[in-house]
């Protein structure tokens, strides 16, 4: 007998160390998906923001209305060893639109990379997200376990995650977005036991909720939409407390009632200092204009279709944004007869998990959660005109909970062999129609054969974000850049209009090109100060400038949101190829 239990337990301790095994390897996978080519892709405005304000510099040392060089503009790119964290604080508060906590990590995490280059190297600053973004895959394998009790939950999340295009966009880029979904990850774990102890009648413990406080208060000091998560938890505790107790709330313990409040007074107390900070410093500053208000019809109908767009690529990602037509209706067609597929087939694993009590209250809290979040996105861009759902990024509210949604579902059905319908002719399998409908056959009747397919699709997304034919940089500096060498022959200047740092970072994004090639060595940058668009003083003053300058001289308008009239200077029509990001025009001067 003793033997026999001995054999059990090595048995049990086995499992647990291939458990850890496979979960080494989802990070493997996931690493390396994350750090390919992680420095390949030019930084955008947002980045160029992280950048600046991690080492403690200021965009407002880089001068308006005057003639500056290549590296001028790039001065603020420097590391600034004089900084410290208090500056980068301080910075923040006046000049952005975010909470401080991580750029001060970020500040912390550039002093161990100080010499690797005359300016802050991209890599280094992409560095840290991506490895927040591999601890998000362990992050998630804890949650799917926890909350279904199962490990091979947590496994399937894991490698979900693991491979996940959006995933990997938001790991390459050096924003703040990995760390919040850690943050996600957490609350939402606290919310399911929270949960589960109210469901149970048992006592919350003290350390859940002071844990819960912490971490939201955390991820309230990284991103501020992390209210949205917080929001629709606090909608999702709601609903399901009174599913449970609308009958008789006189079960609900008091000393329960007691916690729920502590836990939501201490989130909103954090919540409310964040607000009055950013109220008294004036959010935005102007760093929030893009997003349009509901004012034409596309707007209207768009927010639906951006957010299938995101949720899509939570899952796989294929070449849409390929340069070749036909890849992108090929993809196209892949990725919507796969959805056919995927769609159906996670709703009945969750239809079946539903009727298992070990699974029925997280996947109610899952899908509340991840409904609440949607539709707080939808109240507030039809509602204040606000459209959250144009930036993709701002998913990250929700994705650790779509990811472990799917992977319970795949878990639940994991075991399922049905046999498969054999009425189909074997002649009849070089009609496509009848391939595919045998295909779907064996997918719905293998539930392993079902999560191997999804995460085939899931790496196959991976692949297209590495080589760059998904989920493209908003700005392409490297191909403006082109153009200009290709077609100039004389020094360049290259002029914009500037109303906020977010001009200053399009026009880093091409210094550092050139910075970075060691190309058009005579070229200098303008940014024209305007308040408003089309203000004839920046017409003037571009004319001004470019008057006084020695000739001959070729100026390139980039976003210039005024009229140009240049004496001496013929507008060159030559078609030129569009550039995401940039609305150029070539001027001679002679």
């Amino acid at each position: 007998m003793l033997k026999l239990e001995s054999s059990k337990q090595w048995v049990n301790q086995l499992s647990q160390v291939n458990d850890w095994v496979l979960l080494g390897l989802w990070m493997i996978v996931g690493g390396f998906l994350r750090f390919t080519n992680l420095a390949a892709k030019p930084p955008w405005t947002d980045e160029f923001a992280t950048m600046v304000f991690s080492l403690g510099n200021d965009f407002r040392s880089v001068p308006l209305n005057q003639v500056i060089s290549l590296d001028t503009l790039l001065q603020p790119l420097r590391v600034n060893g004089d900084a410290g964290i208090s500056e980068v604080v301080s910075l923040l508060l006046q000049e952005d639109n975010h909470p401080p906590l991580y750029f001060v990590l970020v500040h912390l995490w550039v002093k161990l990379f100080q010499n690797v280059g005359e300016y802050v190297d991209v890599g280094v600053m992409r560095s840290l997200p991506a490895f927040l973004g591999i601890l998000s895959i362990p992050g998630v394998y804890f949650l799917g376990k926890i909350a279904f009790r199962s490990r091979l939950v947590g496994q399937i999340s894991a490698s979900l995650m693991a491979v996940s295009s959006f995933g990997i966009f938001l790991a390459q880029e050096a924003r703040h977005y990995t760390l919040s979904i850690l943050f996600v990850i957490a609350s939402l774990l606290c919310l399911i036991l929270t949960l589960r102890h109210l469901y149970q009648q048992s006592i919350i413990p003290l350390w859940l909720v002071f844990s819960w406080i912490l971490v939201n208060s955390l991820g309230l000091s990284v991103h501020y939409f992390f209210v949205l998560t917080l929001i629709s938890e606090a909608i999702t505790l709601v609903i399901l407390i009174y599913a449970k107790y609308r009958n008789n709330l006189s079960q609900l313990s008091q000393r329960n009632i007691i916690r729920l409040l502590a836990a939501i007074l201490g989130t909103s107390t954090t919540g409310l200092v964040w607000m009055l900070l950013a109220i008294s410093y004036g959010y935005g500053n102007n760093m929030i204009t893009w997003i349009h208000p509901l004012s034409h019809i596309l707007y209207a109908i768009s927010p639906p279709l951006q957010l299938l767009a995101v949720w899509v690529p939570m899952i796989s990602l294929l070449p849409v944004e390929s340069s070749s037509i036909p890849i992108v209706i090929l993809s196209g067609l892949i990725l919507l007869l796969f959805f056919i597929w995927l769609i159906p087939y996670s709703i009945r694993g969750i239809k079946k998990g539903l009727k298992l009590n070990q699974f029925r209250l997280s996947l109610l809290i899952l899908m509340t959660f991840i409904v609440g979040v949607i539709s707080l996105f939808l109240i507030i861009t039809y509602g204040v005109g606000v459209d959250l759902t144009r930036a993709a990024r701002y998913s990250f509210t929700y994705f650790p909970a779509v990811i472990v949604l799917v992977g319970a579902s795949l878990g639940i059905l994991w075991h399922e062999i049905k046999r498969e319908n054999e009425q189909l002719q074997a002649k009849e399998t070089i009609n496509p129609l009848i391939l595919l409908s045998k295909l779907y056959d064996k997918l719905n009747c293998n539930g392993k054969l079902a999560f191997y397919a999804v995460w085939l699709m899931g790496f196959l997304g991976a692949v297209t974000v590495l080589i760059n034919l998904g989920y493209q940089k908003y700005y392409r500096p490297e191909q403006l850049i082109t153009v200009i060498q290709e077609n100039s022959s004389q020094p360049v200047l290259i002029a914009t209009t500037h109303k906020s740092l977010v001009q200053v970072g399009e026009m880093m994004g091409i210094g550092l090109e050139l910075n970075r090639n060691n190309e058009l060595e005579n070229t200098d940058f303008l940014f024209i100060h305007q308040i408003i668009d089309n203000d004839p003083q920046s017409t003037t003053k571009l004319q001004e400038i470019v008057n006084n300058m020695s000739k001959p001289l070729e100026v390139w308008t980039v976003n210039f949101n005024a009229e140009i009239d240049l004496n001496n200077c013929t507008v060159d029509t030559k078609k030129y190829p569009y550039i995401d990001g940039y609305g150029y025009k070539r001027y001679i001067c002679n």
